[in-house]
């Protein structure tokens, strides 16, 4: 394990692609650094009568996290904040990886589901939501007329 003194390691920074020439590297996001591609991963599961959704949101607490469906979207973001203070008790801040800010994703989930419609719940780091699976609005039946 090689020591830190800049960012998340000395050679991260050193060899940082300011440029974006190599986007399989991913970015540096200051929230969750290097890591923010694993954040809100989802499983989407279908089961008889509803979709239930399985996000990843380790380190949020139940109150920092918000749902919001309109427009047919089903929206959730997650918000964290820190308090910016330099000493604790037993003394100063060397360093500080932890930062503030948002981050959400979306989902279609169509226009005849209703907000009361929808559970969820927030345990272990894990957001389970339950959506209606509505029946599936058929197209009318195309009827040829013959020409006489």
């Amino acid at each position: 394990m090689m020591p830190s003194i800049f960012g998340e390691s000395l050679f991260d920074e050193f060899f940082d692609d300011d440029f974006g020439m190599f986007p399989e590297r991913g970015g540096h996001d200051p929230l969750f650094g290097k890591h923010a591609k694993n954040l809100m991963k989802t499983d989407v599961r279908e089961t008889e009568d509803s979709y239930e959704l399985d996000i990843d949101l380790p380190g949020f607490k139940k109150d920092e996290i918000a749902l919001d469906l309109s427009d047919g979207y089903l929206t959730i973001s997650a918000a964290k904040g820190l308090d910016k203070d330099t000493e604790d008790k037993k003394g100063k801040y060397i360093r500080q990886e932890r930062y503030t800010g948002t981050c959400s994703r979306s989902f279609f989930v169509g226009e005849a589901v209703e907000p009361e419609e929808v559970s969820a719940g927030f345990e272990d780091g894990i957001l389970r939501i339950t959506l209606p699976r509505k029946a599936e609005k058929k197209l009318p039946e195309k009827k040829t007329i013959a020409i006489k």
